[in-house]
């Protein structure tokens, strides 16, 4: 067996990855290194490396015109946010929100490859462009930025909505209770 095949997808089998749909995500740095700045009394600081992710991840929707921005954070070694994927937005139609107990779709032939417009392609553009980015101005070629995957959680309802927001925003002034609470190691 190939490390390709052993490797397990963390992705929801029987999903339409590119259809409709919430999905809250957390995108970790290689090896979790502390690269875009810092959490001071419970405020993300960040460096420039943290106005590149910022940056990229803001403009995603002029990349992707399905996908709608949430809530977001950039925190010392990882990002939180929430894409809202609205395929009838492309013919002028847009239904906002999470809607209540999202009935599981099919996936499209080939599931787990690449699919335009999918959550993975996104987030994939998006890793791509800050790990670019970000390696210009270190002055590194091919520098990993990323670690390979990302977690994500479908979003079936508002209340799930809600509780994706609060746990965003309040990640800051979490992050620095847990630093006091272990003693500076997170």
């Amino acid at each position: 067996m190939t490390r390709e095949t052993a490797r397990r997808s963390g992705r929801l089998a029987g999903w339409d990855y590119a259809g409709d749909g919430a999905y809250f995500v957390t995108i970790c740095t290689h090896a979790r290194e502390v690269l875009f700045g810092e959490i001071v009394d419970g405020v993300a600081n960040m460096n420039a490396f943290g106005d590149v992710a910022k940056a990229c991840w803001m403009s995603l929707p002029s990349h992707f015109p399905h996908v709608e921005i949430d809530a977001f954070v950039v925190m010392p070694n990882h990002v939180h946010g929430i894409l809202m994927f609205h395929r009838a937005a492309e013919s002028g139609s847009r239904d906002v929100g999470a809607r209540h107990a999202l009935p599981l779709r099919q996936a499209p032939a080939g599931f787990g490859k690449p699919q335009a417009g999918s959550l993975g392609t996104v987030i994939g553009a998006f890793k791509s462009a800050t790990a670019r980015h970000i390696n210009m101005l270190r002055d590194v070629e091919g520098g990993p930025v990323w670690q390979r995957s990302y977690y994500d959680h479908i979003i079936r309802d508002e209340r799930d909505l809600n509780h994706c927001r609060q746990y965003i925003i309040t990640n800051p002034a979490r992050h620095e209770e847990r630093r006091h609470h272990t003693n500076g190691i997170t």
